[in-house]
């Protein structure tokens, strides 16, 4: 039998009610994942429930390895076997693994990437507009993406008609659909919309999926959007037993999808369903967890909760009134300095957290004056950077023949002397014979318009395609048939001869070595592995820079500094939540929109419950904005924080106030910063 003697009563009311519907409003630091994970092993160990009955869907990888280890752990790897610990988008895969091809596609698809979407997309703008310059691709595909999310297909896309972007978006969303099903492609959004699309309108395929879990919970199920609420409640209505788990006032991705009301219905939605809510903290001090109630409390359309915890008041939280944003960073990199001395903590126990990224540089520029390490988080993604795509796209032609983006990208990676007109006739070609690009290089022959000089050139790297093909045809030796290839392709030789500065090719050569690194670590844990296998494990590692979610472990010790976007999720000692300043938080865009301002009090929300022992705040008087100084106002948020846990600094001077004091302070400062907004 699993003990459940460590959960508090709340808790294991949650991880016990296993029969129909069930909400949980899990606060911040309230132990959810924990609950997740042992209502998983109390299903099988307790209820004795086969473990593949059982489905646990969230949203990131790294989220859904935590909480196989942690089942893993209960339950033991053996009695584990089998249950779909899975993302949304791996969850979709699996689906479309199986039935795409009743949507036409085929079952070799290929995933595009962020940066595969942004090439198709700019090719297909230049075809339908001469002055393509002026329309941003990524631009469009966030409109294409946002439709996708609400399930809204081609034809029934209604563009804005003053916003030109929109109505480039309603021109190339229809385009780009066609494109993609001709290369046997689709995107992250294509991978929850078809399998939704497949389980809709398919019954047979809904049938074998309803009948495949008994027991479905949801992690983070504030974050949804339109098309996974459709697909969790599709599979759910077959078994009756969902059980999901979030935090509406953590609903921060409004901007990106995610529809605060999914968590919101859930009771309207599924009739007679049972509420329990986590509001035992486990992260932060009392004081910490009073200014995030007394924030959050001021937002009208929330289910109510009040975190407390068991582990006293702390210390009061910091607020600290500073001259303008380089005396911000000067002042928030000494407290770190002085902490570190007085404490003996380590870097990686500070974390910097803003509303914009705009706001690191001035931190960045200290830190690295004050030679102390920093992680920023937020780089380019190692799958992203130009010399892997480059390689890896030699592999996704491999597995995918179909994959015209990832074959245009590698005709002339290594230079092999195939210009742009050459590529253009070619494609021309395949379009009017209505053939695949692949194809069209194996008949160049047949093409006017093209030397025998470079026929012979496009020959060549055709037939090295098809020579590298051959060898991955066996299983196993992934690595080994990588490096191989590699080498017989010269990239190494490549990056070093197009790239003056030596030391920067040189970690261009280690990325693409990582590469083979990563086909043998994936060989390793994979049976039978095949190259397909690998690279829909690669395209599925860029859902987690999709989602935004996924934080990466740098081991090393150094300060995070971080979005309040990237913050979730995320918990660190000392925290420094910085420019609390009208039009920076809440933002400048929200002030104006009156739905937007909650979601920036979520925002904030978040930011004060990612500290654990020390919350600081900092604000500006002033702020530089092109160069010159701007006065800042308050923001409105400092107003809901009780001055009683409050520590106000000002120009590096701090001292406690009384619970008078700090009330007459709190009333004089909000109704002069009333007064200066009019």
């Amino acid at each position: 039998m699993l003990d459940l003697s460590r959960l508090n009563p709340e808790q294991l009311a949650a991880v016990k009610h296993t029969e129909g519907a069930l909400l949980v409003l899990a606060g911040a630091g309230s132990g959810k994942t924990g609950v997740i994970t042992y209502r998983i092993a109390h299903l099988i160990l307790n209820k004795k429930v086969p473990a593949d009955r059982v489905l646990a869907v969230t949203f990131t990888n790294k989220a859904s390895k935590e909480m196989k280890e942690r089942v893993e752990h209960l339950v033991g790897r053996k009695e584990s076997k089998g249950i779909v610990l899975s993302t949304f988008h791996s969850l979709g895969v699996r689906v479309l693994k199986r039935d795409i091809e009743r949507l036409g596609y085929k079952k070799n698809f290929s995933i595009y990437s962020t940066a595969d979407q942004v090439g198709l997309v700019r090719q297909i703008v230049r075809e339908v507009n001469t002055d393509s310059r002026k329309y941003d691709a990524e631009s469009i595909i966030w409109r294409i993406s946002g439709a996708k999310n609400k399930l809204i297909p081609p034809g029934r896309y209604a563009p804005n008609p003053l916003d030109d972007i929109d109505m480039m978006a309603a021109l190339v969303y229809p385009r780009y659909q066609s494109a993609l099903k001709a290369f046997n492609a689709i995107d992250f959004d294509d991978i929850i919309m078809l399998t939704a699309e497949l389980l809709q309108h398919h019954p047979p395929v809904l049938k074998h999926w309803q009948e495949r879990f008994s027991y479905i919970m949801v992690d983070e199920y504030q974050d949804t959007n339109s098309s996974q609420y459709l697909l969790v409640n599709l599979l759910a209505a077959g078994c009756g037993n969902l059980c999901v788990v979030g935090d509406d006032d953590q609903s921060i991705y409004g901007w990106r999808g995610a529809d605060v009301g999914n968590i919101l219905d859930f009771e309207k939605d599924f009739k007679g369903c049972r509420t329990i809510k986590l509001e035992q903290n486990y992260r932060s001090t009392g004081n910490i967890l009073e200014a995030a109630n007394s924030v959050i409390g001021n937002n009208k359309v929330r289910k109510a909760k009040r975190l407390w915890t068991a582990s006293g008041q702390g210390p009061l939280i910091d607020l600290c009134i500073v001259q303008d944003d380089e005396e911000e960073a000067t002042s928030v990199v000494e407290r770190i300095q002085l902490e570190r001395f007085k404490k003996d903590a380590p870097y990686s126990q500070f974390a910097i957290l803003y509303r914009t990224n705009a706001q690191s540089r001035a931190f960045e520029e200290q830190l690295r004056f004050e030679d102390i390490p920093y992680v920023l988080v937020g780089g380019t993604q190692f799958f992203e950077r130009k010399e892997v795509k480059d390689s890896l796209s030699y592999l996704k032609v491999i597995a995918n023949p179909l994959d015209e983006v990832a074959l245009l990208r590698i005709v002339n990676f290594p230079r092999r002397g195939i210009g742009d007109s050459t590529v253009i006739r070619i494609n021309q070609w395949s379009l009017e014979k209505e053939i695949p690009l692949f194809e069209a290089f194996s008949r160049a022959d047949e093409i006017e318009g093209i030397s025998d000089a470079i026929k012979e050139k496009v020959h060549a790297f055709h037939r090295t395609l098809l020579d590298a093909a051959d060898s991955f045809k066996a299983e196993g030796g992934l690595a080994e048939r990588g490096k191989a290839l590699f080498e017989r392709l010269k990239i190494e030789e490549e990056i070093f001869r197009t790239i003056d500065d030596q030391k920067a090719a040189r970690r261009k050569v280690e990325n693409v070595e990582q590469i083979i690194n990563s086909m043998a670590a994936y060989e390793e844990r994979v049976p039978q592995a095949t190259l397909g296998g690998f690279i829909e494990k690669v395209s599925l590692m860029d859902e987690d820079r999709f989602s935004g979610k996924d934080k990466k472990d740098h081991g090393k010790d150094a300060v995070t500094l971080m979005s309040l976007h990237s913050s979730k999720g995320l918990e660190f000692p000392f925290v420094f939540l910085v420019g609390m300043e009208d039009e920076i938080l809440p933002h400048k865009r929200a002030i104006y929109e009156d739905d937007s301002i909650d979601e920036e009090r979520r925002l904030c929300y978040v930011g004060i419950t990612r500290a654990r022992q020390q919350l600081v705040m900092t604000r500006t008087l002033f702020r530089k904005k092109y160069g010159k100084l701007e006065e800042r106002v308050p923001s409105r948020f400092l107003e809901e924080i009780p001055g009683t846990v409050l520590n106000v600094q000002q120009s590096g001077v701090a001292r406690e106030v009384t619970p008078e004091e700090a009330e007459k302070s709190a009333e004089d400062f909000f109704a002069k910063m009333k007064a200066m907004m009019g």
